[in-house]
């Protein structure tokens, strides 16, 4: 059984994630600093750290100075997302931003646990030894589920692309799992030891997303404190996955031509340029040679990461897999809440296999979780998966955002309180998306920022363009 060392210095969150990893049979320590990690534990000995990149006393980053040979993987704030990347550069095996779905998590421990022999092997090897690295033993259909013949042919184009430095761009409707092929890419590749660095081009400000990829010199615009290490850079030696890259403004997509180009980037404010060494993965919803003829992307950086396409099928064409998909979300989402045994009654089985799935896998999982938490016994029925939307007799807790509720809900929200989730979430959104952040409103609905940017591309909520964030 692996063991893994959480420290946090925030009891909640360190309560949760030893619960979340502890029900998915990991063994967990913890502690709330790296003074009291080391006093009460061997960090050496765990299989994994995980650690907040900002504690009292040292800093999380100091764990991979003390536990060379033990991989740490870094929670920090969206606020101190450039700090994360400094520690990528500084050895940390992979970061993951707060606040996150247990999801995101599970599969950033799993994958990482996954290739442990590589990164160990990676800590005592040299660069040239690194590159020279054999690609790991993994296959997409340990990362991805699909029986399906459009999901076979995925796999074996996976497979065939992945060990090659080949640029690739995975296109697909939201939610059918365009990043799960990145990291699949990554992980059978001879990169799998070195960072595979995810960014969403819609999820970060347009003012900030040169900054964010590419870097910024000290002095370089209001607010430039201090010189900062682009996401690119930090993914030097391994991967970089741009997520939505269709949402990347004409100014960023004239410099990552030049990366693609050149193999080189240049800071915010600076006149020196560097080299890196970095493979692409793109994916995207959008129709990027159609915007090619309005002007909406650039053509020539159109063909250059349109080398290799992999295309994922939407779920309304994996009629054979809609059941296995919602046994294993079922499983999963049984055992995060202590409701083993849960089955799907015939009815629910015909409902999920009629159902169109204009949200795709993400709306199958969702469905999934949602009848997990309204259940009262082991059967799984129709009007628990709300599939039409029409909540059916089950109705929605007005505490169905954030526990923390500051405001009472006014009498329209009172009135919300027979909605479907996806009626609850568009309601509060539009009704609250004035006067809150980005940020508050994920919080208030216990989601995070990439969640609440994709349920609005789902849903066509637009985002205001006044809010600043």
């Amino acid at each position: 059984m692996p063991r893994i060392l959480i420290v946090e210095d925030e009891e909640i969150i360190r309560s949760a994630v030893r619960k979340l990893l502890q029900h998915a049979g990991y063994e967990v320590a913890d502690a709330g600093s790296v003074e009291e990690a080391e006093d009460n534990h061997d960090p050496g000995e765990f299989d994994l750290i995980i650690s907040d990149l900002r504690l009292p006393g040292a800093a999380g980053t100091e764990l991979i100075r003390r536990a060379p040979d033990t991989p740490v993987l870094i929670m920090t704030s969206y606020a101190s997302l450039r700090s994360a990347v400094d520690s990528m550069k500084m050895g940390a095996v992979e970061y993951i931003a707060k606040p996150f779905d247990h999801d995101e998590m599970l599969e950033a421990v799993e994958g990482i646990l996954a290739r442990k022999p590589q990164i160990s092997s990676s800590n005592t090897q040299s660069s040239s030894n690194q590159a020279d690295a054999a690609a790991p033993d993994s296959d997409p259909a340990s990362i991805m589920f699909g029986h399906c013949d459009a999901m076979q042919k995925v796999f074996t184009l996976i497979r065939k692309v992945a060990p090659t430095e080949t640029t690739v761009l995975i296109q697909g409707e939201s939610g059918t799992g365009k990043e799960l092929a990145a990291r699949a890419l990554h992980l059978m590749s001879p990169r799998a030891a070195r960072p595979l660095i995810s960014v969403n081009c819609a999820a970060i400000p347009e003012s900030l997303i040169e900054s964010e990829l590419f870097g910024h010199e000290k002095g370089s615009f209001t607010g430039a404190v201090s010189a900062r290490t682009g996401l690119i850079e930090a993914a030097d030696g391994g991967s970089l996955f741009l997520d939505e890259i269709g949402e990347l403004p004409a100014e960023a997509q004239a410099r990552l031509l030049r990366v693609l180009q050149e193999g080189e980037i240049r800071k915010v404010g600076s006149t020196q340029s560097r080299q890196v060494d970095v493979r692409m993965i793109a994916a995207t919803h959008r129709n990027l040679k159609a915007m090619t003829r309005t002007g909406g992307f650039r053509e020539d950086l159109f063909y250059r990461l349109n080398v290799m396409q992999v295309r994922i099928p939407p779920l309304r064409e994996r009629q054979s897999d809609i059941l296995g998909l919602a046994q294993r979300f079922l499983q999963r989402q049984g055992e995060k809440m202590s409701k083993p045994g849960l089955n799907l009654t015939p009815e629910a089985m015909r409902a999920l296999e009629r159902h169109r799935w204009p949200g795709n896998v993400r709306e199958l999982e969702n469905a999934i979780e949602r009848a997990t938490i309204l259940c009262d016994s082991d059967l799984i029925t129709p009007s628990l998966l709300d599939l039409d939307g029409e909540g059916g007799d089950v109705n929605i807790p007005e505490t169905l955002v954030d526990g923390n509720n500051e405001q009472a809900p006014s009498r329209e929200a009172e009135a919300t309180s027979d909605l479907s989730l996806e009626d609850y979430f568009q309601h509060f959104v539009l009704e609250n998306q004035d006067r809150m952040s980005e940020t508050e409103l994920a919080q208030k609905l216990g989601i995070s920022r990439k969640s609440l940017w994709e349920r609005r591309q789902r849903l066509g909520i637009p985002r205001k363009k006044s809010s600043g964030n």
